[in-house]
């Protein structure tokens, strides 16, 4: 028997009345479990008969649209004439109504009511979307430049620690790299390749309108559950509004604002575990020897006692038989918990939102723990008819208290390494006679206090004139205000648990306070077909920036630690302040002729305190043209096909700020010196000039794109291609020490940088119970450095190569293993004379006979190529499932596993994946343990390209008639997994996390990439 393509069972007394699209079937209830009908799901008695029809805002109908009540299995599909009917239960009930290329709509039906007609509007109307664009909105139909809205179900449904976390990967050309996994650690952003070589290139954020970045706050301070809207600003029409902070792109993150009604409270909650996303196995005890007893052979030196051990520390271990897994000494399974309460509401003229939020986060390495405590308070009143004021205010806590493991001494340990002295206590140095590595537990012992703040008080006010007198309608006057206190206290303490017999203590404490003031003036109005929106800011910030850094050492005792620093016998205090200001004004026109033709010109001056006293300002135009092409009369009979189509051009100037304050004067460091027995006070002139001519970085860009839409936006997506160049550059240049100074910023050198950005959106599949859509993201960016001093010369000392990226990989190239047949038959005799059995045997590029510095060449980019992303988002009846995947690739980097020092390959324990040369095992990849081995210093680079699957979230919503019953407007439960698996060739941790070898700067902060699972819930009361 054929089954109904679509049906709705209702069980009465022995009777079905089946749902065939329009119409209604009586049948038995033996015929219909026949027909497949699953009477035993019916959980409500339906007795009220709906009907009705669905048109489009044109009045014409609008066949197999889905038609359900929402929070049931209750559902029919309109028939070729739009016509519905449909049963549903008493009472008040929700329906649901979506088809392919039109925007959902749900319609209350109250009790009673039988008659429902629907007029659903083309998906095309999301070109109406409002967009922040920066000091103000615009529809996203009439935007001009290259704005890219972060998919706002990445926002909502995925649970992040960090609000950035949710864009990697999403959004086309913004590269956010998570080289650190640290809890508390904020990713690195960056928009579409890197402007500069020593000015930063971090895109500018600002939040609510008030900049973040340059007040010491970080991203990090935003909680992701307040956060309504992301928009990222490219282009140079888009940024040109920024000036002097638009260079590296803009980031604009509007937090979410109370609505209208009786107070809505949500309460979200995830909470799960974390593990390393990949664990670098170390060699086993038995290969560890066999490593030792090949590094005694070939350095001809002894091993302990004959061996097989190296060490003092190892012997008693290895003749008792016991090992020590030291990666699992200092790691342990992470847990994540959050929990987030928020509540909105208001009345027309009174909004509000407020939220607190609780992160707690124990980390995979011992001690790294951290915990953020946020308080946020958004609220909009409208005081008078032409009068509304409102505030943004937030105030976080960061607390990073506690001694950490080092992981990279973990690494190094071998498993015979002594962990305690007999007393209980931890040793120095475990593989101890050597000291090259000490106790990676040592700093557990320590009590650091690690806190900072973010106490950030922002207000507005908005004078509608129109609203004051007629003939000024259009005309708005809003100021902006905003103050932001950002302290930090880092108190340490380390005494005999370290073996500082001595001890000595520190507390640094820092602080800073911004103020930002901006008045900002639009103006719209409409002249038939003709639109004008103006914009006129005039805006001041000033931050004050202090630390003071006490340190004691040489304590009576360890007890009070850093409490008691007047105690040590040696006390050193030191302070140091600055202060920054800038002032700018800028001015915007916006015009657009029948929604078919836009332009836009901006132009916004800056002065910044900085700069020399010669050029403190700098002026940064744009202007950028868009055309609706679908808008066009001609392009009417292809509506069908072509939903939208919009060509877009821009072209600008912005610029960059990003050198310190002072750097433009020539400073004065102050000192002590004794004479005669008495203390003076003395001056001496710093090793940088001052230059009063410096300016401005300044990048000059153009951008092409297209927005498309077919099959009534079935598919859509945007296009884009730029280019820019950066002029002018920020460049700290040597200079001959005869002038008194090492060097001085100066404004030399130009990068650019040409990309291409995809992103595709397809509806596969949309189905009354089942949908299934995908987005696919694109983006390619070529950088290059077109000049570094002026002279057409290559810096080949700092690695910048004209016509090259700004981070390349210089060094040579590696051909294999020295074999010892081949240097018995004197091989390497006019290549690399001193070359022995198991030494890299590297290119000799220029053929002059010896392997030099000349021999040296560009290998590849530290930036990808190329990156992409999918997203696929299937949804079945009150299911969810998001599935992401990212890609980086082409990036090249060195790798410090195998680029260990020569002396170190020997005496540590290494990765098991990590060979080596030996007369027995002639390989020709890896070099032998002989301190000669890379006697060149080669960096040993390798692809860092992958694939991961970074995260999928499966969610259930539950039907809202029952949880009627339960008082309770909405839930959600969902369990997410994050860097799930990664496909890559990569020798490491992960290759994106940060490698940090042993006597670098912060090597104590090695931290593998973490896979989390969580479970979560969204409540809604």
């Amino acid at each position: 028997m054929r089954k109904p393509l679509f049906s709705v069972p209702i069980h009465l007394r022995g009777v079905a009345l089946i749902m065939l699209g329009g119409g209604l079937l009586l049948s038995p209830a033996a015929e219909a479990k026949d027909r497949g009908v699953n009477l035993s799901a019916i959980n409500a008695v339906v007795n009220r008969n709906l009907e009705g029809k669905v048109t489009d805002t044109n009045g014409d109908p609008i066949p197999g649209v889905n038609i359900r009540v929402e929070g049931t299995t209750l559902g029919v599909i309109s028939d070729v004439n739009g016509d519905f009917k449909l049963s549903v239960p008493d009472g008040r009930v929700t329906l649901v109504f979506t088809s392919v290329g039109y925007l959902e709509q749900k319609v209350v039906v109250n009790p009673g009511q039988t008659v429902v007609n629907v007029s659903l509007e083309d998906d095309s109307k999301l070109m109406s979307e409002v967009v922040v664009v920066g000091y103000g909105t615009q529809k996203r139909s009439d935007i001009t430049g290259s704005v890219a809205s972060v998919p706002k179900e990445r926002l909502s449904n995925l649970p992040v620690n960090n609000v950035m976390q949710a864009v990697q990967g999403a959004v086309a050309n913004v590269s956010v790299s998570q080289a650190s996994s640290i809890p508390g650690d904020a990713p690195s952003t960056q928009i579409r390749g890197r402007n500069s070589i020593n000015a930063s290139s971090e895109p500018y954020v600002v939040v609510d309108g008030i900049p973040l970045s340059r007040t010491d706050g970080s991203i990090n301070d935003i909680n992701p559950n307040d956060v309504a809207s992301i928009e990222i600003l490219k282009d140079p029409s888009a940024v040109a509004i920024y000036g002097v902070n638009g260079s590296n792109g803009v980031i604009l993150i509007t937090t979410k604002r109370g609505t209208t009604g009786k107070p809505t409270v949500r309460y979200n909650t995830y909470g799960g575990v974390e593990e390393a996303a990949h664990i670098l196995e170390p060699a086993s005890p038995e290969e560890l020897l066999r490593r030792y007893a090949e590094y005694s052979r070939i350095t001809n030196t002894s091993l302990y006692n004959g061996g097989p051990v190296r060490n003092q520390y190892e012997w008693d271990n290895y003749q008792n038989g016991v090992t020590t897994d030291w990666l699992d000494a200092v790691m342990q399974t992470g847990v994540v918990q959050n929990h987030n309460v928020g509540i909105s509401g208001g009345t027309e003229n009174a909004k509000y939102f407020v939220s607190l939020d609780y992160l707690d986060q124990k980390g995979i390495v011992q001690g790294y723990n951290y915990k953020r405590y946020s308080f946020r308070t958004n609220t909009d009143v409208k005081a008078t008819k032409y009068l509304s004021i409102g505030t943004s205010t937030f105030i976080v806590s960061h607390n990073r208290d506690g001694g950490r493991a080092n992981l990279l001494q973990a690494a190094a340990m071998s498993p015979y390494a002594r962990m305690y002295n007999e007393d209980g206590s931890l040793t120095q140095y475990p593989m101890y006679s050597e000291q090259l590595w000490a106790n990676p537990l040592l700093n557990t012992t320590t009590n650091p206090i690690r806190r900072q703040w973010n106490i950030s008080l922002n207000g507005y006010a908005d004078v509608n004139f129109g609203n004051i007198w007629r003939p000024l309608a259009g005309l708005n006057y809003k100021f902006n205000a905003g103050y932001s206190f950002v302290p930090v206290r880092n108190n340490e303490y380390y005494g005999k648990s370290v073996y500082n017999m001595s001890g000595t203590g520190t507390i640094t404490n820092n602080e800073s306070q911004t103020y930002t003031l901006e008045n900002i003036v639009t103006y719209n109005k409409d002249f038939g077909k003709h639109h004008f929106d103006l914009t006129g800011l005039y805006a001041a910030k000033e931050k004050y920036w202090q630390q003071a850094v006490a340190t004691g050492q040489v304590f009576p005792n360890d007890d009070l630690e850093w409490g008691n620093l007047e105690s040590a016998s040696t006390q050193t205090v030191s302070s140091q302040a600055d202060k920054y200001r800038s002032l700018s004004q800028m001015g915007r026109l916006n015009y657009g002729f029948d929604s078919r033709y836009m332009f836009t010109l901006t132009v916004r001056r800056d002065g910044s305190s900085v700069f020399g006293k010669n050029n403190k300002y700098g002026t940064f135009p744009s202007a950028a043209l868009a055309w609706n092409i679908t808008n066009e009369s001609f392009m009417q009979k292809y509506s069908d096909v072509l939903t939208n189509l919009k060509l877009r051009v821009s072209y600008g100037i912005s610029g960059n700020e990003a050198i310190g304050v002072y750097q433009t004067l020539a400073l004065m460091s102050s000192g002590s010196l004794a004479m005669d027995g008495r203390p003076y006070t003395t001056l001496k002139v710093q090793s940088r000039m001052g230059n009063d001519d410096l300016q401005w970085e300044k990048t000059k860009g153009f951008n092409t794109g297209l927005d498309f839409g077919l099959y009534r936006n079935r598919i859509s997506g945007t296009i884009d291609f730029y280019k820019t160049n950066t002029f002018d550059m920020l460049l700290l240049q040597r200079i001959p020490q005869i002038t008194g100074y090492n060097d001085v910023w100066s404004n030399i050198g130009k990068v650019a940088n040409t990309g291409i950005e995809l992103t595709v959106t397809s509806k596969n599949i949309v189905k009354p119970d089942f949908s299934w859509s995908s987005t696919v993201v694109f983006s390619t960016n070529k950088n290059k450095i077109v000049d570094v001093y002026g002279d057409g010369k290559d810096d080949i000392g700092n690695r910048w190569f004209i016509g090259h990226p700004v981070g390349v990989i210089y060094d040579y190239t590696k051909v294999g293993i020295w074999q010892e047949d081949e240097i018995e038959q004197g091989l390497n005799k006019g290549w690399d004379d001193t070359a022995l059995p198991g030494d890299l045997k590297l290119a000799d590029l220029n053929k002059d006979g010896k392997v030099d510095d000349n021999d040296r060449s560009i290998l590849g980019q530290t930036a990808p190529k190329w990156t992409g992303g999918l997203t696929n988002t299937l949804t079945y009846k009150n299911f969810n499932l998001n599935i992401f995947i990212q890609t980086v690739q082409g990036a090249l980097r060195n790798n410090p596993q195998i680029g260990g020092a020569s002396d170190e390959m020997g005496r540590r324990s290494t990765p098991a994946a990590l060979g080596y040369w030996t007369p027995e095992n002639r390989s020709n990849e890896w070099r032998s343990l002989g301190n000669h081995s890379n006697s060149h210093g080669y960096g040993f680079p390798e692809d860092a390209s992958y694939t991961r699957l970074k995260d999928i979230t499966l969610s259930y919503n539950f039907g809202q008639n029952a949880l009627n019953k339960i008082g309770i407007g909405g839930l959600q439960l969902y369990v997410s997994g994050r860097n799930l698996y990664t496909w890559t060739n990569w020798l490491g941790w992960d290759p994106e996390a940060r490698d940090i070898t042993r006597g670098s700067a912060n090597d104590n902060l090695n931290y593998p990439m973490v896979r989390t699972y969580v479970l979560g819930a969204n409540i809604t009361f």
